[in-house]
């Protein structure tokens, strides 16, 4: 069966049940095709708050993303079509190391990235994204009348929201990262940069400093995609410096435009997953009891307030 033999079957499908599928940016193209609705992280949360008025839900995304979706809609059924899909970068903050940076700043206010588990969001104060990271921390300092946030799991966006706000972040942990963007060096910007030079550079605040500093724009992926949609007619061609879903989406929607990864291979193997084939069966087999994510509903009630507060600032 081909890709497009496949798509039609899962259209046809999902006008027969009572499902939303969405798709982040870094899911195969073949799979953002077939969504409801695409974004990053933020714009799925408000999708499934917001958009997704079905009893089920099919998330191609990764496991804490499903998590979210759940938390926010625990009357619905989240399905994550391969339950292997996991973020490694959650796997470096657990509960228990939050207990012990609260233990030892009690008076900052924990601020923790969406890539986190639910059992991790229950136990801080709000969660943020690579788009509002920043606008949260200045929010904290406010609110809380403090100089310094508790901010995990990963460093270099801590890095960028203390870079961009004047606000000091205590990383949680001081090596968090995510393996797509924390590889990108200097030398992949300067040699990308030497084969095409008149290209503008956007890079992912998750990527180290020293190559944030050489970019023309710091975004998150729907960020990314708004900075080429505005400029697109001025500017023909984009590096971009983050998982190569997003590059295959905007080759898609500007085809007049260049479009290079800043380096090689820049997947996120754990989000692809996920393929036609999986989502297919999901839309045939909706109660799969494998497939679906529910929080358990302690933990459920304590990560709900920090995510909610996260949308209310966005």
């Amino acid at each position: 069966m081909t890709v497009k033999q496949l798509q039609n079957e899962i259209i046809n499908l999902k006008r027969k049940t009572d499902v939303t599928i969405l798709a982040h940016y870094y899911q195969p193209i073949e799979i953002q095709e077939i969504a409801d609705f695409l974004g990053d992280s933020l714009g799925l949360s408000h999708s499934a708050r917001d958009k997704a008025n079905t009893e089920y839900i099919i998330f191609a995304g990764v496991d804490f993303m499903a998590e979210t979706a759940s938390i926010i809609n625990p009357d619905k059924h989240v399905l994550l079509p391969s339950y292997e899909s996991c973020c490694p970068m959650a796997a470096f903050l657990n509960p228990q190391q939050v207990r012990e940076f609260k233990k030892n700043y009690p008076e900052l206010p924990a601020v923790v990235y969406v890539n986190s588990t639910a059992a991790v969001k229950a136990e801080c104060d709000i969660c943020c994204t690579s788009s509002n990271a920043v606008k949260i921390v200045k929010a904290m300092k406010e609110v809380h009348n403090i100089d310094a946030v508790l901010f995990g799991p990963d460093a270099n966006l801590a890095d960028y929201a203390e870079q961009m706000s004047n606000i000091k972040t205590i990383k949680m942990p001081e090596n968090g990262h995510c393996y797509v963007h924390s590889q990108i060096t200097v030398e992949d910007i300067k040699t990308v940069r030497k084969t095409y030079p008149n290209a503008k550079l956007l890079v992912h605040p998750e990527c180290v400093r020293d190559v944030r500093d050489l970019a023309n724009f710091v975004g998150s992926t729907a960020q990314m995609y708004k900075n080429v949609k505005e400029n697109s007619r001025e500017i023909k061609e984009f590096i971009i410096g983050t998982e190569q879903g997003l590059v295959e989406r905007m080759a898609q929607d500007f085809p007049n435009n260049g479009f290079y990864l800043a380096k090689e291979k820049l997947i996120c193997y754990n989000m692809k997953k996920h393929n036609l084939e999986l989502i297919k069966y999901l839309l045939e087999n909706l109660d799969d009891k494998k497939h679906e994510v529910k929080v358990p509903p302690d933990i459920a009630k304590k990560a709900l307030k920090p995510i909610e507060k996260m949308l209310n600032y966005s």
